[in-house]
């Protein structure tokens, strides 16, 4: 679809909600941005899965990148609270490939810079983090932690600093704490965090369809109005 054609479908649906919907959505849109996304490899607890995904739509990230070369990744609604459906969610999950390897020389070629969350010679705490460029935040699963491939093939290694004896968050709580510190930071600092007047308006049609009861009922009756014209 065009973005003229999409821009009628838009303000097509728009009457189909409240004025303080449109608001709403218009307002998160102005803080969402695709300079920080979010790579989880191989996360199997469904509860942890779904606290990153609430994290990553509280903090405004809108991309997660999943993993799935030896876990499914199985999210809880009850946890998610269908903030699941505000986000866009890739999946990496081919058989017979190295997953880890495709989905970092995919965001590498989109221009980002892939930091793990892992203690490791050279890391820094997550605070030192640039944001210089655009980033990836890399999470493993809660016992093993990432993958030598997900370690070895990341541009950066980042930890969050604790005084305490035990020796890690889990992984939502550090995935929390990490995007509360870099989005807080991006938004203060960096240039061009925000989405493209293109990618708003997919985001607009897409939450619109999510917000819109019966929406594809709803398109079809508007594509067949724009036929008959």
């Amino acid at each position: 679809m065009d973005q003229a054609s999409k821009e009628k479908l838009v303000t097509y649906l728009q009457q189909f909600i409240t004025e303080n919907r449109w608001q709403r959505i218009n307002n998160v849109l102005d803080k969402r941005t695709r300079y920080l996304s979010v790579v989880l490899e191989d996360l199997y607890q469904p509860h942890n899965a779904s606290a990153v995904l609430r994290s990553c739509d509280c903090f405004g990230v809108q991309d997660v990148h999943i993993i799935e070369n030896e876990n499914k990744f199985n999210p809880s609604k009850g946890v998610t609270i269908g903030s699941d459906q505000w986000l866009t969610l890739s999946k990496y999950r081919k058989k017979d490939r190295d997953n880890t390897k495709y989905c970092y020389q995919k965001l590498k070629e989109q221009g980002y810079k892939l930091i793990a969350t892992t203690p490791h010679t050279g890391d820094m705490d997550i605070d030192e983090v640039p944001l210089d460029q655009k980033t990836a935040l890399v999470f493993g699963s809660e016992l093993t932690g990432l993958s030598e491939q997900a370690i070895a093939m990341a541009d950066g290694y980042a930890k969050i600093p604790m005084v305490g004896f035990s020796e890690s968050f889990n992984i939502s709580v550090s995935a929390a704490l990490c995007l509360y510190e870099l989005s807080g930071r991006l938004r203060k600092g960096a240039a061009h965090w925000e989405l493209s007047p293109r990618e708003k308006l997919d985001l607009q049609h897409k939450w619109l369809r999510n917000s819109v009861r019966a929406a594809d009922k709803l398109e079809e009756r508007f594509f067949e109005g724009q036929n008959e014209d």
